[in-house]
């Protein structure tokens, strides 16, 4: 659907620092650290979360009591009267909901709406699920991210497979692929630049432990230093394969949120009066089975016609791009410069915790944006089931 009066405010968002696998947020509880950051969010914007009419809850890996996602969420984080539900769609989740958001106020349902994504991908839970039928009642287990990063249940490979299939349908090379990632870690060293001047715009820093073991996570944690000579280095995962573990993404942790709002609204909550953030146009797709790396094609040609837009009109492109490739292929089909795309990092770089992800990255399309002094901006990123959506903005 082609949005009409969906706005969201000008600083009226945020991203906890992203910390790598197993690293410093590896043993809080997702949800808790959510609203606990939205709580500091709110706090120095000065907002009341009382004003928001409603929430959407983004997460893909099950948190202790996460059954009341939702409605516990938005009263740790102040919104005691408000609620909605939960939305999965792997690594797309975040802009998911804020569509849903946005269909909200284009319906006149709310005047202003709250998205929250979470998850914690270290310390993911492992399931067993019961069967009194089965010989000696033993039941099957899943480990619920390892399983499913492992293999697609309809595609029957592993998300790591659909990236060497693109690549070999498309003829991208290792070469190329190395100096994609050479080039988004390059690109990410520009927002730590003054001291992370690009991450302060948004970042909230979140505090880990108590009394004197209390420390605060300002910036993103587990970053790995990045040279073309490292990666050449690398092997391959896969046998004869393009794709090491320097040019993909990492399992992380962390949470991401924004407002989404009518005009008036939106003006009354933004940092900048002078700035205009319209939702413009969505679009999902689904790629032929097996192939998830470049379902951000069709994805993108589905957004930018309902956007009404071309490529040509887009100052800023960001993706989730949990491979090099993603990123070789969308660019070699639109004709868009590939080292002018993920400005300031991407997922590939700071990580990867499924449902905020994508939702951060639309967070750093703002910014860029408005550094930029405004125009057309568009996010795209794959997902689980060779799935994939994109979400463009406009800023006046």
């Amino acid at each position: 659907m082609a949005f009409k009066k969906s706005y969201i405010p000008y600083g009226g968002y945020w991203s906890s620092p992203y910390a790598k696998w197993q690293g410093s947020l590896a043993e809080l509880h997702a949800l808790e650290l959510a609203a606990a950051t939205a709580r500091k969010f709110f706090e120095v914007r000065k907002i009341d979360p009382k004003k928001l009419e409603n929430m959407y809850l983004g997460m893909t890996i099950p948190q202790t009591q996460c059954f009341y996602g939702g409605p516990w969420t938005a009263a740790m984080l102040g919104g005691e009267g408000i609620s909605g539900p939960v939305v999965n769609q792997a690594c797309i989740t975040g802009i998911v909901c804020a569509k849903m958001a946005a269909q909200d106020v284009d319906a006149d349902i709310v005047k202003a709406s709250l998205v929250v994504a979470a998850d914690r991908c270290s310390n993911g839970p492992h399931l067993y699920y019961p069967s009194q039928k089965a010989p000696g009642a033993t039941g099957k287990s899943e480990d619920w991210v390892w399983d499913n990063f492992g293999e697609d249940p309809w595609a029957k490979n592993a998300m790591i497979e659909t990236a060497e299939k693109v690549a070999k349908e498309h003829g991208v090379t290792r070469e190329q692929n190395d100096d994609v990632a050479a080039r988004r870690s390059e690109q990410y060293q520009e927002a730590l630049k003054d001291d992370g001047a690009f991450h302060k715009r948004f970042m909230i820093p979140v505090t880990v432990g108590r009394g004197k073991r209390a420390k605060d996570i300002t910036s993103d944690e587990g970053i790995f230093p990045t040279t073309i000579e490292g990666l050449k280095a690398l092997r391959p995962v896969l046998p004869d394969g393009t794709i090491t573990f320097g040019a993909q993404t990492h399992p992380a942790d962390g949470n991401s949120g924004l407002i989404v709002a009518t005009k008036e609204m939106a003006d009354e909550l933004s940092t900048d009066k002078n700035l205009s953030i319209k939702l413009i146009g969505f679009g999902t797709a689904r790629e032929k089975k097996g192939y998830m790396a470049a379902a951000t094609i069709p994805a993108t040609k589905v957004a930018l016609a309902d956007a009404g837009v071309k490529i040509s009109d887009l100052k800023v492109v960001k993706t989730h791009n949990p491979f090099a490739v993603n990123d070789v292929v969308w660019a070699k089909e639109f004709g868009f410069d590939v080292n002018d795309m993920n400005n300031y990092g991407s997922s590939m770089i700071w990580g990867h915790p499924q449902g905020p992800t994508a939702l951060r990255t639309v967070i750093e399309l703002i910014e860029e944006l408005v550094i930029k002094g405004g125009g057309y901006g568009m996010f795209t990123g794959c997902a689980a089931g060779d799935t994939a959506g994109a979400l463009i903005i406009k800023i006046d």
